[in-house]
């Protein structure tokens, strides 16, 4: 019996002094087990790249029709609320500037848009900052500038597109169906919103007006990937009104956009 006693009294203290061990262990798993659970919540439900073109065709009336065209439709309820209705309910986008073949700005930053404050901040700020350019139209160079932002993304998606938009044809840079194919080869989605110009440049008026339009030239040449389309705003005034259309198709995943009247 004595004996018996001893060798329990052994076994519970040689337990005692493997608590601060497995102690260590559970904790040691709790730090390992945590980044993986971190990460799951970094996942959103599309990476955007809002870029918008800011060459010389784009006066300074047309830049601000853009960028007030932008943030409204970030806080607009439909954006707001197709965002909501996704999986996880928030998405992450930024915003580009391009211009000519080595202009091309980064203008926001990866921001997470989940509700209307966060909306409300992003568009905020857009709204405040300077325009970057007024050079070139360089399609193709600014297509591979978002590709080198999706790529840098602290978010993950399965979806990640390309929204561009402009008002002409590319004429600098980058073979635009070269830069299509190489983003479209990775499994990103490019979509285009067109602003036509009631009156061609006279300089130039194949620019924003070339033969078969401007949506046939995007089509052609620019859009790519699953579910591409291209959009149109007759004006820069109706351009707010195309943008809500588009970011509502492109977070919902709908194939069946058209152009905005």
């Amino acid at each position: 019996m004595t004996g018996f006693l001893m060798r329990r009294s052994r076994a519970g203290f040689a337990a005692w002094l493997m608590l601060p061990a497995l102690i260590g262990t559970i904790m040691l798993g709790s730090v390992m087990t945590g980044p993986a659970q971190a990460a799951e919540t970094d996942n959103v439900d599309l990476l955007l790249v809002l870029a918008a073109d800011v060459s010389r065709s784009v006066d300074q009336t047309k830049f601000e029709l853009q960028r007030q065209g932008y943030a409204a439709a970030v806080t607009d309820r439909r954006v707001l609320d197709t965002i909501r209705s996704g999986l996880l309910g928030r998405i992450a986008i930024c915003f580009v500037e391009w211009s000519g073949a080595a202009a091309q700005k980064l203008v926001i930053d990866w921001t997470v848009i989940d509700g209307a404050p966060a909306a409300k901040a992003f568009a905020d700020k857009l709204v405040e900052l300077p325009r970057s350019f007024a050079d070139r139209t360089a399609i193709g160079s600014g297509i591979d500038f978002a590709v080198a932002q999706l790529a840098r993304a602290p978010f993950s998606s399965k979806r990640r597109t390309i929204d561009v938009s402009g008002d002409g044809t590319s004429n600098s840079g980058r073979d635009v169906d070269g830069a299509r194919d190489a983003a479209t080869a990775q499994d990103i989605t490019i979509n285009g919103l067109v602003i036509l110009s009631e009156r061609p440049l006279p300089w130039n008026p194949e620019h924003t007006n070339p033969p078969g339009g401007l949506a046939q030239y995007y089509r052609d040449h620019v859009i790519g990937g699953r579910g591409a389309f291209v959009m149109t705003a007759k004006t820069f005034e109706s351009f707010g009104e195309a943008i809500i259309g588009k970011l509502v198709a492109e977070i919902a995943m709908r194939t069946d956009a058209g152009s905005a009247r």
